[in-house]
């Protein structure tokens, strides 16, 4: 699925992958937030995913370029999870709304694990 801009001089068409990475980078730069997480339903594995896949744990849809996005994320042990994600939410509308020119309809946060960090 790609992201549509359109503006008096033609348009311009964004990928689903380069947006899910985009926000994937603008999530792990948060406070309390360890990395992006993938699961794998079948086995009921959660991984935590290096930063070359970190799209892995975004999952992006368009309608009306209207931009949804579902992350999975694993979240530093004796943190707030409703302080992470609101952080996060915010943090990533923000940016993603910023370099694309979209609008972010709504971001749904999937803590997949806690990790003790030292």
């Amino acid at each position: 699925m790609r992201g549509q801009l359109d503006n008096d001089m033609g348009k311009v068409l964004v990928d689903g992958h380069v947006l899910a990475k985009y926000a994937g980078s603008a999530a792990v730069e948060c406070f309390g937030v360890v990395g992006m997480a993938s699961v794998n339903v079948k086995d009921g594995i959660v991984q935590l995913l290096k930063r070359d896949n970190i799209r892995h744990g975004v999952e992006v849809r368009i309608e009306n370029n209207t931009l949804y996005i579902a992350m999975h994320i694993i979240v530093a042990y004796g943190v707030s999870i409703m302080t992470v994600a609101e952080n996060l939410v915010d943090n990533v509308k923000y940016r993603v709304e910023e370099f694309t020119g979209m609008e972010v309809g709504k971001i749904v946060i999937c803590v997949e694990d806690v990790k003790v960090v030292n």
